[in-house]
């Protein structure tokens, strides 16, 4: 892909002003590039390496400075393993997961919070959906710049939502007590692909002035399908024995056949059991 092209390749002409030149910060280019990895070499990235990275990602933003995310590295190659089996659930198109090197999980963490309102006799008085919300943005924020500084560092990375797909389970594994849950994995390695970089909705769609609008939504959809379906065609179908082959697949067709069937329909009664109010 040229290197100053970019931007117009991933989410349309409409981006060519946006395009990026010699004078762009070096971090442009690498957010431009970026795309996720699902095939490592084998090597462990050394543990200090890991520890940094931690580090410059835990330096993120954190709502009001609570600092209400955690990162587990999974250092033993067989709970990594067992890891990695929960998270596959025997899907034949996670098996990719069997050769991650080096895996994270992010996790919010609203524990402390309550630990320092006991410590401090202070009555902790928004139990409610934010508790859990703000929890979960601080842990989502973490991982994004961990994965800026891993790619900066010339690693890959593959977030991973699975981890929310059996939570009691991997609660278990990982010992994490009340309060505290999985908001996602990472896989973390050096490279052995050169990653896919899947096309982008247009901005028309996806940045708003002023105010939000969709008017043109079923249109951009149309054309963005036709993009995904020169440039990056499916090679498989989801689902076809229950809804049949579709002679046009593209993104939105995908998209709407991976939401039509349940995904996670426990996870927020296991956010409940673990102690939070949703109301």
């Amino acid at each position: 892909m040229d290197e100053f092209h970019l931007l117009s390749k991933r989410f349309g002409p409409e981006a060519a002003d946006l395009e990026l030149d010699d004078s762009a910060p070096a971090v442009h280019s690498q957010l431009a590039k970026r795309g996720s990895v699902r095939k490592f070499r084998p090597e462990q990235i050394p543990d200090h390496v890991l520890r940094r990275l931690c580090a410059l990602a835990l330096c993120a933003p954190t709502k009001s400075d609570l600092q209400q995310r955690d990162i587990i590295i999974i250092d033993s190659p067989a709970l990594r393993s067992e890891i990695c089996l929960l998270l596959a659930g025997g899907r034949l198109g996670q098996k990719w997961l069997g050769g991650v090197p080096n895996l994270l999980i992010f996790c919010g963490n609203n524990r402390r919070q309550r630990r320092l309102h006991a410590r401090r006799a202070r009555q902790f008085v928004n139990d409610h959906l934010d508790a859990f919300f703000n929890a979960s943005v601080d842990a989502a924020i973490a991982l994004s710049s961990f994965v800026i500084a891993a790619e900066a560092e010339g690693l890959g990375v593959c977030p991973i939502s699975a981890v929310r797909n059996d939570p009691d389970r991997l609660a278990e594994l990982l010992n994490l007590p009340e309060h505290v849950f999985p908001v996602a994995g990472l896989a973390v390695g050096y490279p052995d692909e050169q990653p896919p970089r899947s096309l982008r909705l247009p901005l028309t769609v996806t940045v708003h002035h002023n105010t939000y609008t969709d008017d043109t939504l079923d249109a951009a959809i149309e054309e963005y399908d036709g993009r995904r379906s020169a440039d990056q065609p499916y090679t498989t179908q989801r689902y076809v024995k229950e809804l049949g082959r579709s002679e046009s697949y593209g993104w939105s067709e995908d998209k709407a056949r991976q939401y039509a069937f349940p995904e996670r329909q426990d996870f927020g009664a296991y956010v409940k059991r673990i102690g939070f109010r949703l109301d």
